[in-house]
């Protein structure tokens, strides 16, 4: 009777957990992938803005001063509020409506840029639009922007680098479209000139209505930022006339008699995958292509993985003795055949890359694990991110290469 009882309980939590991965909902872009420009939200969004005021940027395109880099993929979403009580806000279709009682996680790299120049609405002046603002999430039913009700909100996002912000959704409603909205810091004492950049949008997954989320917000690694020089003077200053005369032409200098020494070019730096040296590899030895990107639900790989998948090449074509299995990974939140498709499907597109590109298929093997290695945890749109990877395993390499 015992042993019945408690096989029971197993199917019962069985059934949670699995009902709770396979109901996660999935967004069109969430790393908001596209051609870099002003005035034009990424792929997949449409614009909630006001009439008369320009839709959102996708960023970094280097105007309006913003070139921060991106913390997943090459671009990201960037949002304003101005100073004539108008903001922007980006709406699109779930894959699936929210299931009222159904608790929710959901996450987004959020940051502040330190340069967002635009012509203020008010004084029709260049004005820095760097004030931090918040961030709201709704619910709602259709494309028309409805925002039938405030799911979460963020404080004010002041830091001017990545981090990540968690929500938890309590839809009362079966929700089939989200709008993420820029704000002002409320309660609003006046409108001011302000701008958040929006990144990774994790999937929208079902967790235990009693699980507490991280409230602060969490720190990302550091992504390199342009120096302050080249955002202060190559954007702002192109268009502002000086009112300083110039100096007079000093006289040209006598030219130097003496040759010039030639110049030494350096040596070609050795080969590397993902900066491991030939040195450094053995037989069974696994490399992570971390800068490897493809299209949201995908075996696409984007323009910006040119460089990873170009430094394999390189080393497979200098190394001729060296053969390697290329190993597609996923997180847990979609069905396992789902999984083990779309791994398999992202590790041949890498294989026949290389092989477009020269490389002898015999050296070459590609196989899709699904979710079934994770290197952490899958509980975090952090590590389900780590877990969404390309390997590379080194099947054969001889010792005196």
């Amino acid at each position: 009777m015992r042993k019945q009882h408690f096989l029971s309980l197993v199917l019962l939590l069985s059934s949670i957990v699995s009902g709770t991965s396979q109901g996660a909902i999935y967004l069109n872009n969430p790393s908001f992938e596209d051609f870099p420009r002003h005035s034009h939200p990424p792929t997949g969004w449409q614009d909630c803005g006001f009439p008369g005021e320009s839709p959102p940027d996708t960023q970094p395109s280097g105007d309006f001063a913003v070139t921060y880099p991106a913390t997943d993929g090459s671009t990201y979403l960037g949002m304003v509020v101005r100073d004539n009580e108008t903001y922007e806000a980006v709406t699109q279709k779930l894959s699936s409506p929210m299931k009222p009682g159904t608790c929710y996680e959901f996450s987004l790299h959020l940051a502040r840029s330190p340069y967002y120049v635009s012509i203020s609405r008010t004084t029709e002046q260049r004005t820095n639009f760097n004030q931090p603002v918040k961030l709201r999430i709704y619910g709602g039913f259709s494309n028309n922007c409805d925002r039938s009700v405030l799911l979460d909100e963020t404080g004010l996002v002041k830091a001017s680098q990545w981090m990540q912000y968690n929500f938890k959704f309590e839809p009362k409603q079966a929700y089939s479209h989200i709008l993420i909205e820029a704000f002002y810091e409320t309660p609003t004492l006046f409108p001011y000139n302000g701008n958040v950049l929006v990144d990774n949008a994790s999937a929208i997954t079902p967790i235990p209505c009693a699980e507490d989320i991280p409230e602060a917000p969490q720190e990302l690694p550091e992504v390199e930022q342009p120096s302050e020089e080249v955002l202060t003077t190559e954007p702002i200053a192109s268009n502002i006339p000086s009112n300083t005369p110039e100096a007079d032409p000093e006289p040209a200098s006598e030219p130097d008699p003496k040759p010039q020494p030639q110049e030494v070019k350096p040596p070609k730096p050795e080969p590397t995958i993902a900066g491991v040296k030939r040195s450094e590899m053995e037989k069974g030895k696994i490399i992570t292509l971390d800068k490897l990107y493809f299209l949201a639900d995908s075996s696409s790989i984007t323009s910006d993985s040119r460089k990873v998948l170009n430094e394999v090449f390189e080393f497979l074509k200098t190394n001729k003795d060296v053969a390697i299995e290329i190993g597609g990974h996923t997180n847990d939140l979609p069905p396992d055949d789902y999984c083990f498709k779309l791994s398999t499907a992202r590790a041949k597109s890498v294989a026949e890359y290389l092989i477009n590109r020269g490389i002898n298929r015999d050296r070459l093997e590609y196989k899709g694990y699904g979710k079934t290695k994770p290197i952490a945890s899958n509980k975090t749109a952090y590590g389900r991110k780590r877990n969404q990877r390309v390997e590379i395993k080194i099947l054969d390499i001889s010792s005196d290469g």
